[in-house]
């Protein structure tokens, strides 16, 4: 929490001035009985009306000057507390974007969500009330016994006295109520946590008709919040009276000892309502004062919540960091390496425009370099293996091989298989454990990971849309792309004609999340998304599952003619959508079961036979292959 609170320090000057003007309200506040005393002694006792006017004026000036005060105060105090908030929530987001997939897959998106806004909050509110509170409550408990001594010495005892009861019992349940608060919030986690998935997946509830057992689940949980906050509030409701029983008891000593003192002159009536004033001032500042510190106490609960997400560090490093940290002179070799790998990828994109080489074109056109080429290959995977963190047992084993530029590379396997897996080692959203992967001939890890993530296009398997229109959404791949560029993207991707159907056409307002577009829609546009960018390695992660075989079909054949096409990765559980690859990568269980054209697979490869043939039926399937021939 302390680490926290360097992001106050754009508001030193709030910070002061809220408690500080918190005081003088306080200050003022106390000469109140004093002044109800002179009334009542020097006024009302001898008649005096033009001296009671004068002060009433005295009060209203007192109450005047401490309201102006306490607005002011509060004025600063929200202001500090809400730039505070606003600062620390910027910070907070810019960190989460930072980390990596491993870790935000550690922490939970729910939890990220929690400790952006609620959490967030509740430490906002701390350190309003803080600054609003935090001096004033004792300055005015310590100043009102003071002030009583003032009056009279033998009276104030009970002062002395009262104080140490009040607050024994006051913190004193404060103490045992606090840990039941964080339980009752633990509770009320797991209420919300619960209301957040039946909400969420609230078409697979109804789907499976779990919403009577869905109740049920939320009405126990529930039940155990409310058992624990009626614990916590049969305690908490002690307070008051248990306060007041003390401060009517200090009050009666109060009339007790101030008549005897007022019976034999030592003190006036006057001062004995001063006391008893000064007496109701501890009282309700005592309670503030225990109300703050829950507040408190559930604040930097909070703040240690969001501390421990600064904690994180992102499992992957970015060269380009490591760049700003080191000085502007660059070592003439590291130049000399740098220019040698760019002419590889020229020679590498020169290959795969079709120049003249000893390998063989392909059905999408992509090319294999002889031995003692030239071309290096477009992606390589060195021997990679990927265990996640905290897991047992490893996602991918072994995986080795070479997609070379232009070709098309088939990924495909049972669920779980580790196909998503090892599409998303290649723009780095997690590292390999072991071994390499590498783009253009260089490894992942030495490029920034602006420069890597600008050369390839990610389609991911849940087509995401942002709030805004179809243009803004589109330039998300190239922020300057013109129109040409969106509606030739755009017919690649077998959406331009439903794009050009709707009003507006580019400028069609996109929902949230792509709401009111149909999913094959969403994922048309989000593959448009990425051939926006004219990526040089294209990932299709599973992205025309929403699309007929139809739309697949032709979508594949449109990236197959794409001019200098990109490398193309197409995950899919579909057959019919990998089967004209290049090169076909059958995972089973983490493992490769093979590689190869479709032919060969059919002939040589278990698994791949397993998934095909349950795809279409045996004698189907020779056919075509007869026909082929």
């Amino acid at each position: 929490m302390k680490k926290l609170l360097i992001y106050l320090k754009d508001y030193k000057k709030e910070t002061v001035l809220a408690p500080l003007f918190k005081l003088l309200e306080a200050s003022f506040e106390l000469f109140v009985p004093l002044v109800m005393a002179a009334i009542i002694d020097n006024g009302i006792a001898n008649g005096d009306r033009g001296y009671i006017g004068r002060m009433c004026l005295v009060l209203i000036a007192l109450g005047i000057i401490g309201l102006t005060c306490s607005i002011t105060a509060q004025y600063f105090a929200a202001k500090a507390a809400v730039g505070f908030a606003a600062q620390m929530k910027h910070a907070l987001f810019a960190h989460i974007q930072s980390l990596s997939f491993t870790e935000m897959d550690t922490v939970g998106t729910s939890t990220l969500i929690t400790r952006m806004t609620s959490d967030a909050n509740q430490v906002q509110n701390g350190v309003n009330m803080v600054l609003r509170l935090f001096l004033r409550s004792p300055f005015i408990v310590f100043g009102a016994m003071i002030m009583a001594f003032t009056i009279d010495v033998k009276s104030a005892l009970v002062f002395v006295a009262a104080i140490p009861l009040l607050s024994l019992v006051v913190f004193g349940i404060m103490i045992i109520t606090t840990p039941m608060y964080r339980k009752v919030q633990g509770g009320l986690d797991r209420v919300m946590g619960i209301t957040r998935e039946n909400l969420t997946g609230v078409r697979v509830l109804r789907a499976f008709n779990k919403e009577e057992s869905e109740i049920r689940r939320f009405e126990d949980t529930n039940n155990m919040l409310a058992q624990m906050q009626k614990a916590v509030g049969k305690l908490s409701a002690l307070m008051n009276p248990v306060t007041y029983i003390i401060i009517n008891g200090a009050v009666i000593a109060l009339v007790w000892t101030g008549a005897w003192q007022v019976e034999n002159g030592v003190i006036t009536q006057g001062e004995v309502v001063a006391l008893v004033n000064y007496m109701s001032q501890i009282l309700v500042e005592l309670i503030k004062l225990a109300n703050l510190i829950v507040t408190i106490t559930k604040a930097i609960a909070c703040g240690n919540r969001i501390q421990s997400v600064f904690e994180l560090q992102s499992s992957l490093t970015d060269p380009a960091e490591d760049v700003k940290d080191t000085s502007d002179v660059k070592d003439t070799s590291e130049v000399k390496d740098t220019a040698a790998v760019e002419e590889e990828m020229a020679a590498a994109k020169d290959a795969a425009a079709g120049e003249k080489n000893d390998g063989t074109v392909t059905s999408f056109g992509g090319r294999k370099p002889a031995a003692g080429g030239t071309a290096v290959p477009a992606v390589s995977f060195e021997h990679v293996c990927l265990t996640y963190k905290n897991a047992g047992a490893e996602s991918l084993t072994d995986i080795d091989f070479k997609a070379w530029p232009g070709q098309t590379i088939g990924i495909i396997g049972g669920t779980g298989s580790g196909k998503s897996s090892l599409v998303n080692l290649i723009p780095r959203f997690y590292d390999a454990t072991k071994g390499r992967v590498l783009v253009d001939g260089r490894d992942v890890k030495e490029y920034p990971l602006e420069e890597l993530r600008g050369k390839i296009g990610m389609v991911l398997q849940k087509a995401v849309l942002f709030q805004g229109t179809i243009r803004e959404n589109l330039r998300w791949g190239k922020e300057d792309a013109s129109d040409e560029e969106l509606y030739r993207a755009l017919e690649i991707a077998q959406a331009r004609d439903f794009v050009e159907e709707k009003d507006g056409g580019l400028d069609a307002y996109v929902a949230q999340g792509g709401k009111n577009l149909s999913g094959g829609q969403r994922q048309r546009l989000t593959i448009a998304r990425a051939l926006v960018r004219n990526p040089s390695v294209l990932i299709l992660d599973d992205s025309a599952s929403a699309l007929d075989y139809a739309t697949d079909a032709r979508l594949r054949k449109a990236i197959r003619d794409m001019e200098g096409g990109p490398t193309v990765f197409i995950v899919s559980q579909r057959a019919a959508s990998i089967r004209h690859a290049d090169q076909i990568i059958v995972l089973d269980d983490g493992e490769v079961a093979g590689i190869g054209t479709h032919e060969q697979l059919l002939e040589e490869c278990a698994a791949y036979q397993e998934i095909y043939y349950s795809q279409f039926e045996k004698s189907a399937a020779k056919t075509g292959a007869e026909n082929r021939r």
